[in-house]
């Protein structure tokens, strides 16, 4: 009997189971809690400190902060380039420290100081976030938000009395706000003369160091002093305003000042290379010196000359005779269209002897590449005088004054108080005009009007005409406007086009007598136009 009853048991047992997971599937399937809500969904703006802190444990700044710009393609390029990046710096580190290293042995009289192992691990330091800075001083100032969670292995053998030594430095971070000042900025690369870095709060470090294979940071008490020691001597050293500057260029060199004076006399050239269809050539020399912004200088043009005599002296300034070079190219003149070039040849500066007078015939080439064919064929010959001058000590600013400098004075008849503008209209570049390219200027002064000749299908015209505006009184608050505009075939059905339009403050070229510069066009793709401008007083 009893053991009928314990199997029914056993079987009703596992029936009553069954049933029960039956209806407690359905229960939970077709029955549904009335206390439960759907998600509200809303967007993170709407969210509270909180909540966003719940959400985002660690939140970039440029989310914080909507000054600091996000530089996702920093980090992805510091981790690509991260293995590379690590052995550099820590042989950089190896061959800082060895100086360091041997002078502080002697003097402690350790034995030696050698890397185990230097490296700084698989995980790269991240940016959260740069902030720029814009100035009016010739400086780039940047605020990157560093964080670095690495695992380097450091390994430092230390052997002294006989004894060794060893510490190790694992599970580096380092939370950080430096700031990177790259100044002064200047026309020679890297374009910046030193970096300056400076911390704008004191940096977050933590490690773990082990000595004798024990973690001296788990000693109850020692880790918050180590915290504290390392904190205040970086603030100590490096808390702006104190800063770390780090030489990148001598800053004289990078400035290039000017250290002499070329004097170049073009005399004349000899069997030039005919360029018009009908005639000879109408050959001008323009020179200039390489690695300066100044524009180039031109002789008068000889009409109708294969060997033209110019004898015509300018002076250069010079910057860096080692490197500098006289450029001289001579171009057939044209009405009409752009100007072609009959040869051209340099003459290095480091070449010349100082104050000593040098007569050189050159042979003209069409370009400096000495494997180029075509410089074998005849395209003339151009002979100069040459003489370079240093600067030496007590000479004036009068002296280091080139002749592109000069300004003319002011005709008689005018006015005492003012002066002549005098505008000089040379050359533009990239205009393109929607249905034809005949460019001409137009200049508006005081409701005084002047316009260019016009040159027929040129997107790169060269008018080189003068104009001048007398003045009552210096047109210091005054403006000059200049357009270029494309005047229409004479059969067409299109009217005149607008290629672009500036307007030019006065001011500074009252304050400075001359200026000659290139401009970027207003409602012009590309269109760039070249004017100089001179104030001429009595």
């Amino acid at each position: 009997m009893g053991f009928f009853s314990s199997i029914l048991s056993f079987f009703g047992f596992g029936i009553g189971i069954s049933i029960g997971v039956v209806i407690g599937y359905y229960l939970f399937i077709y029955f549904q809690p009335t206390d439960v809500k759907d998600p509200k969904i809303r967007p993170l703006v709407e969210l509270d400190s909180n909540t966003l802190d719940q959400m985002l444990p660690e939140i970039p700044n440029w989310v914080k902060n909507p000054d600091f710009d996000r530089i996702d393609w920093l980090n992805k390029f510091i981790e690509h380039m991260w293995p590379y990046l690590d052995k550099a710096i820590c042989k950089m580190a190896k061959e800082i420290a060895k100086p360091i290293i041997a002078e502080n042995t002697a003097k402690y009289k350790i034995d030696s100081v050698e890397f185990e192992t230097l490296t700084l691990g698989s995980l790269p330091p991240t940016f959260q976030g740069m902030k720029v800075y814009i100035t009016d001083e010739k400086e780039l100032i940047m605020e990157p938000s560093v964080k670095w969670a690495g695992n380097p292995n450091i390994t430092v053998i230390v052997k002294a009395y006989g004894l060794k030594a060893t510490a190790q430095v694992i599970d580096l971070q380092v939370f950080a706000l430096p700031r990177i000042t790259l100044k002064p900025l200047v026309p020679s690369f890297p374009c910046f003369a030193k970096i300056v870095v400076s911390l704008m709060d004191k940096p977050h470090v933590d490690f773990g160091l082990k000595l004798l294979g024990a973690d001296l940071m788990a000693i109850p008490g020692l880790y918050r002093v180590v915290q504290e020691i390392i904190k205040t001597q970086v603030a100590r050293m490096y808390l702006w305003p104190k800063v770390l500057e780090v030489p990148i260029m001598d800053l004289s060199k990078a400035m290039k000042k000017p250290v002499g004076i070329l004097h170049v006399k073009v005399v004349q050239a000899f069997k030039l290379k005919k360029k018009d269809f009908m005639g000879k050539s109408d050959p001008y020399v323009k020179l200039k010196l390489t690695e300066d912004g100044m524009p180039s200088k031109k002789t008068t043009v000889k009409r109708n000359n294969l060997n033209p005599e110019w004898n015509e002296d300018f002076k250069l300034i010079v910057k860096d005779p080692e490197s500098q070079a006289l450029e001289l190219i001579v171009y057939d003149w044209e009405q009409v269209g752009k100007h072609d070039k009959i040869g051209m040849n340099v003459i290095p500066l480091k070449d010349l002897t100082p104050e000593e007078t040098k007569s050189l015939t050159l042979d003209l080439l069409k370009n400096m590449d000495s494997n180029d064919p075509t410089n074998e064929k005849m395209r003339g010959q151009l002979v100069v005088e040459t003489i370079y001058r240093p600067f030496k000590e007590g000479d004036t600013d009068e002296d280091m004054s080139d002749d592109s400098a000069t300004v003319d004075k002011a005709p008689e008849g005018t006015p005492a108080g003012g002066g002549l503008l005098v505008v000089i209209v040379h050359e533009a570049q990239d205009l393109e005009g929607k249905h034809h390219t005949n460019p001409f200027v137009r200049l508006l002064f005081k409701g005084e009007e002047k316009k260019t000749k016009h040159i027929k299908k040129n997107r790169d015209p060269r008018w080189e005409e003068e104009f001048q505006f007398m003045c009552e009184e210096p047109p210091i608050h005054d403006k000059l406007h200049v357009e270029v505009i494309s005047r229409p075939s004479s059969i067409g059905i299109h009217s005149k086009e607008n290629l672009g339009y500036l307007d030019i403050s006065l001011g500074d070229v009252v304050n400075n007598r001359r200026i000659n510069e290139k401009y970027n066009l207003i409602d012009s793709k590309n269109g760039r136009i070249q004017i100089e401008l001179q104030w001429q007083t009595s």
